[in-house]
């Protein structure tokens, strides 16, 4: 009985309660369609409303009295908001993870699920105005907001918003891009660009404070309005504070806007009306109504046309009347916050029930009048409730240990008593009401005489545990108690006296039953469960059924009584959380269940058997959405349907427990590869004398594959099928094959890395998709005709994929899968795009099939063990019903699917050998079509005209369209004519067309039938078991197989069948022939062998046994390799598993000697021609070797081994072989060799067949490989004329034949089988190639350039303190409402004069307020190539410097800027498709960093693309259509990943080794086709879906020409390639072939190649000498690269360094590695210079004219001096290249000369005008670090890094003679400034130690009166009370230099206005130029450095060295050290 589920069932009916606690504005009017009745127009338009209580939303027509219910939620509701159309709504959930369900409320069906998005739960959510998008916001610890286009269920944007928690999120309604989020302390307001969202905190100025904002909307100007946490609503524009409202006394909760105006609601119980104007027009206070009482909290309001929605938190819902502040209507009530455990229904009247909380509320519902007519407060908590018998009283049990008895009518109290100290669990009256049972936590049960005045008469004792329930017997003389430690008591009434008798407990009869414990309801109990997981039961003895509640909010109906643990019952989903009671109502109609944390109230109807509603109000079922969920009457763990169903079929059973778990992978073997290639480049164990060179080259014979015998049926079904030109389509072991079924040519795709389980055809039949076995498993989808990989499906698909299916109806752009994982989920994909479209849960169970609905593309059908489910797609998810089988049938294991003529008509095989015909998810009949097994196969004729169906019978049959007649039936079974395995053939896959059916087997084989009924055999092989046995005849071409399936089979190699086939007593492991080919022998897996005559080579019946001359058994272990001795077959070797070879005489069948000595299982054997030798190896790695036929061991030395003639070489171990193990292998990872002349091949245990040049001596030998098995090669054999190898695979049974042929040349790759590279996440190795990457060997030489580009420490670059945790720590002070729109500061007023002003002073309103930028010197050329592009027809250019990126006009020089860059840009890349021109990407330095697409001609970001890489990125392209973006990282593997940029998706990631890859481009006329290059590498990659195919290059044998380093990559037509090496050569590549090499092309490295498809014409650059009688480094070549024109760059130096360059209307545009960009003219070979700054080196020197306030200075690390003017920024006006490197420089006062600062301590000064040298001096070996001229013009002071400080005299002229020196001062001097009279020097040294000298004395000056009063002509200081404020929060006070070195960024440099005196400009290390007030110094000591702050820049990358305002104050100049840049700054004023 227990395993069967009840036959009744339960129907939610109605949902008691709304959540009004922990959520706000939760409570909508749903759209509804005009009504007929046209009297009460407004009301029927209102009559729906839409909430949610626990886990279900509710659809409630007030006018009907009816609910709807969406029960798609697995846990709580959160939060719940409404679609612009007013009928869709989206709500979110609590849950580890939760998702959000967007659903019609007209008919409650999801629309879209949106999964992946959160953690935790989701707090708020909110669609745009056009609907089209969803925000959401999780409760994660940084509640992250998602942006979701939720149609396509797809997140576009997401981003942490705060740390404290949001409570709601809103679009602006006329923009959307434009919303809000606000919570605790915080308001912020987001731009949403692309995929981006940029948030900005709300500014609050003086207007009201910061505080918790609760709620939000928009006036209607689409300004925020936000309800805050003291009664006011605040109001915005844009994110500033302007207005703050009072509304309320208390928080204000909710608000909601409408056409009318808004409506706010508050703590203060109060609801009030706004017009447009935001004035008062109605309130409403609901504490005043009716309803109403003190403390009613208002969480919830919504506003349309005469009627107001208000929700509480106490869980009620009113309506409210716009035009009468009178009509207050009551529409929900509930349980408020607290606990809900009392329940209780009336024992008299079958219409009513009560429930008590913890809410101190009592209430009394009628079921029929669905709601409250009786309520009451009560003073206390309640836990327990219980009618007496005759219902004229309520029994109350209270937290407290007291308990009430209440009169039913009016709930008056008649008596209290507090008995106990804790809470009263449970109470009930006795049946005939004359006592009371109370039962509490204290673990007593307390008896009362309800007939004499409630006194205590009884207690009953002994339970250890608190008291769990009570049950009455019938008679009212026994009660049972449950406890917390899971007890069950009986004691005698009322005495309490325990009863242990069991007869006589066993005779009582009880009352009722709500006891979770006992015999009888053992079966509620899941194994192993706790014993309180079950909260509630009650029974209805009636229906020998009982209802129970559990603490996983599931409602569950099973049998009664139910005794064994585990019963099957029915469950059903809606309350949230533990469900703390249930109960049956008194005329058992109806269940009431009551949920404890969701304090909802469920009630439920009570049908039996097939009764359905009588009443016209929906009901609904409770079924999940996501994870499978559970349906009414389907519970995954325990299902309904699962009721006494039989055993599993024998096949299924095995199918369905097959492990596929991996122990090698072939991704896991490539860091061996890479080991490999290290060691082999350092010789690899080579010994002296080897030849080196032979080692180094793979062999010049290659093998192609030839055909394979072998079909995968043993575990797979459907999987095989018909392509439109009548050729099958199938797989085995990783291969996919194409048999021409007239010719028995086979084709094969070989992309996979593991064994293939399942197949697919496309509706166009020319593609196929199949799924392979994988930790990390994938799909393929494959062209049938090339063999081409079109796409590669991998993500979160583990283990493997067993079933795939194409989508029909939209032309197969669809595929699902399902993978293997524990849960078998179901993956859509749109499989060209390799983008995952939804995924979920299938079953716990393995699915065996899947089939899209050939009419709706969105719907589709799982099936497989014990379950079938219809799943249809919405959004991102997938919902799930389950298949109804009703009386037609049980339910059994479903083994395939296909579908009739109508969407709602498919069929299923099942298990039973039935065709079980469906509509929609109900089943409708069942048709016996198979005996004795099941129906294992079903496949539709075309037009679904009529069915084929095969089964393990052996029968395939045909059917009519209706399936309800067989029109046909063949039975395939063995016979003279048919010689296949078995006596009958298990069909597994049938398929129908061309007048055949195609049938394929269990056992390997593939059948054709034609419409006589003629069987013909197209494939066989081997079946289940493993494969090891291989052996070949010496005479012919035939070989032998044996396997663990008890076969024995003859292949003919050449006629590519099998000819005999011999079914053996058991399984075999290996096998030979004799010499003469007359005998075989076979070794057996037990220990024996036999020998056996060869059959003749025709026509052998598989039943006939073979005829056996010797059989003998003297081994325990399996016989591992056996061998006839090479000549006479005299003796035989046997070797085994026992460590033994024993060697027989044939002819006498005695053993005449064994070989001893092994200390492990022999491997291999092989004699040697004289059959005087064995060498044998064995599991130890041991080579032994032994004299025939005794077994004496003997010893020979390596060299005797290589001599001697052996007769075959198996054996894997000695020196000849030493280089075919692989590096840090285990003994057994190579599991066989052949040797054929010097060639030998190798199979081992990641599936590779390799072919090495014999001898193998040395480590590592070069190889060739080859794929195509799945797992372990078992074996490998060469045919005896070496024309074929033959392989063995050993878990995939199959066997590969293999064409020997000469060297593979390109024009023979080409013609052979097409090929595609293995599935592996690294990278890849090419099949017929080495495992060495290209390169690694015969490099070519050195180049300084390039090796130090390999070399950059980008880590070193990054800094700590980067901009990204600026940002942070400012989001961070900003949201603590630290920085905001400051009010005047009051500054105390500072001295007159204390900095000289300049002599035309500027008013003092005048005061710089911000900085602009107005241009930028400098462009990264030093470490980056292919960064400059002409766009806009050739109107601007586009490049980048520092962490800014510019777009320059031609004409006029202007530039505009994208600063949104953190750190260093690396790379840019412009798309050149039509409609993206103005698209650019780029690249940047940083730990984590990001990828930004944008606009240049808005400069606005379309995209951010995050976690690609790590380190930097380094380069990126776009594809043809600008749909694809390629980049690659910095990080150590040198990722790739190719991204789908406009939705910020990547498509795949692949490391491509530990070199540096130096570029990646997509060829311009495709989107799925890039070339990258770099240090050892190049490859050429396929996009195919989500993964990379990468090609290697193939360089032909005859051309001579070294693997190169490439540098650069362009292309031509027809599939043309040119690279660019550091040898200064071009490749030429067709394809991936090497067609040709241009050599010399340039005479350095090229690093630049570039060209259109257009002309053809392409433009290299590289590195040579500038002259015109020699090559150039830019050269412009026709599109053969034969003819060149090469470019004279004038005004350059003579080496020149080209890195880029592009070419567009004549035009090229070329970057040097000095920072130079120029622009030549195609036509006239003119030189135009648009940028020309400073090469790479720190850039430390800068100065402004002391008069001139458009001139300004700069020296650098790269040893030049420029003077700039402003008026031509492009190029400086003078330059000097100095031969030292410059580490400062500054003018003289009068602005006549400048001086320069070495690194070697010297020191030179040139006239500014002509830039001669002036004078020169050297005092010092260390830097010059800073140079200062006193105002009168006579002095110089010098500092350098050592602290010494030197005074010159000007006035002696160029002879520099030095007044005094200071050598003091222990750390590098840093600044310095004269006083305005020449006297004083103020010195700020490296220890951050102000100084004050006096310049004639050099004698420092301490006295504090004296400093404070001078007067100094400049400040550049950076310490001082002055300049206090400048540094940083974390070092404001900090003043020591270890103090602001360990207390975030250090300023490197000041500068304080010299016209104005009023700011101060500092650089930092974090890149910011930041503008203070001056003094940068505040009175109030609490206030911080940003109380000063008056504006910051960003641009520069790291470190800015130097900063220098103009003379005139108009511009700031700037000076970055690492990024070399100088950015100047136009001042703004106020």
């Amino acid at each position: 009985m227990d395993r069967l589920a009840p036959n009744s069932h339960l129907r939610l009916e109605w949902v008691y309660g709304y959540r009004g606690h922990q959520c706000h504005n939760n409570l909508f009017y749903a759209s509804t369609e005009t009504s007929d009745d046209q009297t009460a127009p407004n009301q029927q338009a209102n009559n729906k409303i839409v909430y949610f209580v626990a886990g279900v939303c509710i659809v409630y027509d007030v006018l009907q009295h009816r609910q709807k219910f969406f029960l798609g939620h697995s846990d709580d509701v959160l939060c719940l908001c409404q679609h612009p159309s007013g009928d869709l709504f989206a709500s979110g959930q609590i849950g580890k993870d939760p998702f959000v369900c967007v659903w019609d409320s007209k008919d409650c069906e999801v629309k879209s699920l949106l999964q992946n998005g959160h953690q935790r739960g989701i707090s708020a959510l909110d669609f745009s105005h056009d609907g089209t998008l969803l925000a959401s916001v999780g409760l994660d610890d940084h509640h992250s907001m998602c942006i979701w286009d939720w149609k396509k269920g797809r997140i576009i944007a997401q981003h942490r918003t705060h740390g404290d928690k949001v409570l709601e999120v809103k679009f602006n309604p006329t923009n959307n891009s434009r919303l809000v989020t606000c919570g605790v302390k915080h308001i912020k307001f987001w731009t949403l660009s692309g995929n981006t969202l940029a948030g900005k905190s709300g500014v609050m100025g003086t207007v009201a404070p910061l505080q918790t904002f609760l709620t939000l909307s928009f006036d209607r100007y689409a300004n925020v309005l936000a309800g805050t946490l003291n009664g006011m609503v605040y109001q915005f524009e844009e994110n500033k504070l302007v207005k703050a409202h009072q509304l309320h006394k208390g928080a204000v909760f909710c608000m909601s806007s409408c056409v009318n105006g808004y409506v706010t609601g508050g703590k203060d119980g109060h609801v009030r009306l706004l017009d447009l104007n935001f004035n008062v027009i109605q309130q409403y206070n609901l504490m005043d109504t009716e309803q109403g009482y003190p403390g009613l909290c208002v969480k919830s309001v919504s506003w349309k046309d005469d009627r107001i929605l208000v929700g509480t938190q106490n869980s009620e819902v009113f309506e409210l009347s716009s035009r009468s502040t009178d009509k207050v209507s009551l529409l929900v009530q509930g349980h408020s916050e607290g606990e809900l455990w009392a329940l209780a229904t009336h024992t008299t009247k079958a219409n009513y029930f009560t429930t008590c909380s913890d809410d101190c509320s009592i209430q009394q519902w009628s079921i029929t009048e669905r709601g409250v007519f009786s309520k009451k407060i009560l003073e206390h908590k309640a836990r327990s409730i219980a009618y007496s018998a005759d219902a004229a009283f309520l029994a109350v049990g209270f937290i407290n240990g007291s308990f009430s008895v209440l009169k039913t009518k009016d709930l008056s109290e008649i008596h209290n008593d507090q008995i106990r100290s804790e809470v009263i669990h449970e109470l009930k009256f006795s049946p005939d009401g004359s006592h009371l049972a109370v039962g509490s936590n204290d673990n007593y049960v307390d008896i009362f005489d309800c007939l004499h005045n409630w006194k205590k008469v009884g207690q009953c004792s002994g339970n250890s545990s608190f008291i769990t329930h009570i049950e009455w017997s019938q008679d009212g003389k026994h009660l049972q108690t449950n406890s917390g430690a899971a007890e069950r008591l009986v004691y005698k009434m009322p005495s309490g006296k325990r009863l242990t008798s069991k007869d006589e407990i066993d005779k009582i009869v009880w009352h009722t039953w709500t006891g979770v414990l006992g015999q009888e309801v053992a079966g509620i109990w899941a194994k192993y469960t706790d014993t309180n997981d079950v909260n509630a039961i009650d029974v209805n003895f009636e229906q020998g059924v009982c209802v129970t509640g559990d603490d996983f909010g599931l409602v569950k109906l099973f049998k009664f009584p139910t005794f064994k643990k585990g019963a099957k019952f029915k469950k059903y989903t809606g309350h949230s959380a533990h469900v703390t009671n249930v109960r049956f109502t008194s005329d058992r109609k109806r269940v009431i269940t009551v949920g404890g944390a969701d304090h909802a109230v469920f009630q439920w109807r009570f049908l039996i058997g097939n009764e359905e509603e009588n009443e016209t109000e929906q009901v609904q079922e409770s079924e999940s959405l996501v994870n499978g969920g559970a349906g009414w009457s389907d519970s995954e763990g325990s299902d309904s349907e699962l009721s006494n169903v039989g055993e599993l079929d024998s096949d299924i059973e095995r199918e369905a427990e097959q492990n596929y778990d991996r122990f090698v992978n072939k991704e896991s073997t490539q860091d061996t590869f890479k080991s490999a290639n290290l060691v082999t480049q350092k010789g690899g164990g080579l010994r002296n004398g080897e030849n080196v060179a032979k080692l180094k080259q793979a062999p010049c014979t290659g093998l192609v594959l030839d055909h394979v015998f072998g079909y995968r049926g043993y575990d797979c079904r459907n999987n095989v099928f018909l392509m439109s030109s009548g050729e099958v389509v199938y797989h085995v072991a990783a291969l996919g094959i194409v048999l021409d079924r007239k010719t028995n040519v086979q084709r094969f795709y070989n992309g996979h890395s593991d064994d293939i389980l399942c197949l697919a055809l496309h509706p166009a039949k020319d593609l196929a998709a199949t799924g392979q076995v994988g930790k990390s498993a994938s799909v393929h989808v494959w062209d049938c005709v090339t063999m081409k990989c079109v796409s590669i499906l991998r993500g979160d698909m583990s283990r493997g994929v067993c079933c795939v299916d194409f989508s029909s109806l939209d032309g197969g752009k669809r595929l699902v899968a399902v993978s293997l994982d524990e849960h078998h989920t179901v993956h859509v994909w749109e499989w060209r795009k390799g983008e995952k479209l939804a995924s979920v849960r299938g079953h716990k169970d393995k699915i065996l099939a899947v089939k899209f609905n050939p009419f709706n593309t969105d719907k589709l059908v799982i099936c497989g063990v014990k379950h079938i489910k219809f799943l249809t797609q919405t959004g991102g998810g997938l919902t799930t019903k389950r298949g109804t089988f009703g009386t037609v049938a049980k339910l059994v294991t479903m083994c395939c699917v296909t579908f009739g003529n109508s969407e709602q008509l498919c069929f299923t095989g099942a298990e039973t050998g039935h065709v079980y015909a469906w509509k929609d998810n109900v089943l409708l009949r069942a048709i016996e079509a198979h005996r004795n097994g099941p129906c294992a196969c079903i496949a539709a004729v075309s037009n679904y005209e009529g069915f084929v169906t095969g089964g393990k019978d052996g029968r395939v049959c045909l059917w009519n369209e209706n399936f309800d007649k067989s029109l046909r039936s063949y039975s395939i079974e063995k016979s003279d004519s048919l010689n296949i395995t078995g006596k009958v053939a298990s069909i597994r896959a049938v398929k129908i067309g061309h007048g055949v059916i195609i049938a394929a087997t269990k056992n390997s084989e593939v059948l054709e039938i034609d419409k006589s009924g003629a069987v013909a055999i197209l494939v066989q092989g081997h079946h289940e078991g493993e494969l090891w046995g291989l052996a070949m005849n010496r005479n012919c071409d035939h070989i032998a197989t044996v396997s663990d399936d008890k076969s024995l089979k003859i292949w003919s190699v050449k006629l590519k069948k099998m000819i005999s086939s011999f079914q053996l007593q058991k399984g075999a492991r290996c096998l030979d022939f004799s010499p003469n080919g007359e005998f075989i022998a076979v070794g057996y897996i037990d220990g024996s062998f036999g020998v056996y005559k060869c059959p003749p080579s025709e026509g052998n019946d598989q039943g006939e046994k073979l005829e056996a001359l010797v059989e003998v058994h003297h081994r325990k272990e399996e016989i591992s390799d056996i061998k006839f001795s090479p000549d006479s077959a005299k003796y035989l070797a046997v070797a085994s598993h026992d460590n033994f070879v024993d060697v027989y005489n044939v002819n006498s069948e005695k053993r005449v000697g064994v070989c001893k000595g092994a200390s492990s299982y022999i491997t291999h054997v092989d004699w040697d021609s004289s059959e005087k030798l064995l060498m044998v190896t064995s599991g130890a790695k041991e080579l032994l070797f032994f004299e025939a036929p005794r077994g004496k061991r003997i010893s020979l030395r390596n060299d005797v081994v290589e001599s001697m003639p052996w007769s075959s070489w198996t054996c894997v171990l000695g020196h000849c072989v030493e280089g075919i193990w692989p590096p840090r292998c285990d003994v057994t990872d190579v599991n066989a060799c052949s040797r054929f002349d010097n060639l030998i091949a190798t199979g081992d245990d990641f599936g590779f067949v390799k072919l090495f040049n014999f001898p193998a001596k040395g480590k590592f030998a070069k190889f060739k490989q080859y794929a195509g098995h799945s797992a372990h090669v078992t074996n490998v054999r060469w045919i005896p004329d070496g024309s074929h190898l033959v392989s063995v695979g050993g878990a995939d049974t199959s066997v590969m034949i293999w064409r020997n042929k000469s060297a593979i040349t390109s024009t023979d790759q080409s013609a052979d089988t097409p090929r595609v590279q293995s599935d592996s996440s690294k990278f890849s190795i090419d099949s017929g190639d080495s495992d060495v990457s290209f390169g690694d060997t015969d490099l070519e030489g050195f180049d300084s350039d390039v090796q130090r580009e390999c070399e950059i420490d980008f880590d070193a670059k990054i800094y700590p303190s980067s901009r990204e945790v600026l940002k942070s720590k400012k989001e961070k002070q900003q949201d603590d409402s630290k920085i905001s729109e400051r009010s005047a500061i009051s500054r105390a007023k500072p001295r007159e004069h204390q900095i000289v002003l300049s002599n035309s002073k500027k008013s003092s309103k005048d005061e710089i307020v911000g900085l602009d930028l107005e241009h930028v010197i400098g462009y990264r050329g030093c470490d980056t190539r292919n960064n400059l592009h002409l766009v806009n027809e050739g109107k601007d250019i586009v490049y980048h410097a520092a962490a800014v990126c510019i777009v320059q006009n031609l004409e006029s020089g202007a530039q505009q800027f994208y600063m949104e860059h953190t750190d260093d840009v690396l790379c840019l890349a412009v798309c050149q498709f039509p409609k993206l021109k103005h698209v650019c990407a780029s690249g940047q330095v940083g730990l984590k960093p990001a990828v930004h697409v944008w606009d240049h001609t808005t400069l606005d970001t379309i995209a951010i693309l995050n976690d690609g890489h790590s380190r930097g990125v380094c380069m990126l392209d776009f594809s043809s259509s600008g749909r694809y973006l390629c980049t690659v990282g910095l990080d150590p593997d040198h990722t790739l990943v190719v991204w789908k940029w406009q939705e910020a998706l990547k498509v795949s990631k692949i490391p491509t080794g530990p070199n540096r890859v130096f570029t990646a481009q997509f060829r311009p006329d495709s989107d799925s086709h890039f070339v990258s290059v770099g240090q050892k590498h190049l490859t050429f990659w396929t996009v195919a879906g989500s993964a990379l195919l990468p090609k290697r290059p193939h360089i032909p044998q005859n051309m001579n020409h070294k693997k190169q380093t490439m540098l650069s990559v362009a292309f031509g037509i027809d599939q043309l390639t040119f690279t660019g090496a550091m040898s200064g050569d071009i490749y030429v590549w067709k394809r991936h072939i090497l067609s040709r090499v241009v050599s010399k092309a340039h005479k350095g490295p090229v690093f630049s190649l570039f060209t259109t498809l257009k002309d053809g014409l392409i433009v290299s650059a590289g590195k040579d000498k500038n002259m015109k009688e020699a090559p150039s480094a830019v050269k412009l070549w026709d599109s053969e690269l034969k003819r060149c024109k090469a470019f004279f760059l004038e005004n350059t130096s003579k080496q020149i360094t080209v890195k880029s360059c592009c070419r567009t209307g004549g035009l090229i545009l070329v970057g040097t590695k000095n920072s130079e960009v120029l622009l030549i003219d195609e036509k006239k070979g003119s030189l135009g210079k648009l940028v020309d700054g400073h090469s790479e080196g720190e850039l430390n020197g800068l100065a402004t004219h002391p008069s001139d306030p458009n001139t300004f200075v700069s020296a650098s690390a790269d040893s030049s001096l420029r003077i700039w003017h402003m008026n031509n920024l492009k190029e400086p006006s003078k330059v000097l290249q100095l031969s030292l490197s410059c580490s400062c420089v500054n003018f003289s006062a009068d602005g006549e000369l400048v001086a320069v600062g070495f690194s070697n301590g010297s020191l030179k000064l040139f006239t500014t005008s002509t830039a001669q040298l002036w004078a020169q001096k050297r005092d010092r070996s260390a830097a010059i670090q800073v140079i200062s001229f006193s105002p009168d013009g006579s002095k110089m002071a010098v500092g350098s890094e050592d602290g010494s400080l030197d005074l010159y005299s000007l006035s002696a002229g160029p002879s520099l003679s030095r007044l005094n020196s200071v050598k003091d001062i222990k750390s590098a001097i840093r600044m310095m400034d004269f006083s305005s009279d020449s006297l004083l020097l103020q010195v700020v040294t490296g220890d951050y130690d102000k100084r004050v000298y006096d310049v004639e004395s050099a004698v420092q000056v301490d006295d504090p009166e004296v400093i404070s009063n001078v007067t100094w002509s400049s400040w550049t200081a950076i310490i001082g009370k002055e300049v206090s404020h400048i540094w940083p929060v974390e070092n404001f006070e900090a003043q020591s230099a270890s103090e602001k070195r360990t207390q975030g960024d250090l300023i490197n440099s000041a500068h304080v206005n010299p016209r104005g005196v009023n700011r101060i400009a500092t650089g930092d290390d974090s890149g910011y130029v930041k503008l203070f007030s001056f003094p940068a110094t505040v009175e109030d000591p609490a206030r911080g450095p940003d109380e000063v702050v008056v504006n910051e820049v960003a641009g520069h990358s790291a470190h800015v060295t130097a900063v220098r305002f103009s003379q005139n104050d108009s511009h700031l100049i700037s000076a970055g050290g690492e990024d070399s840049c100088l950015f100047v700054w136009k001042c703004v004023f106020n």
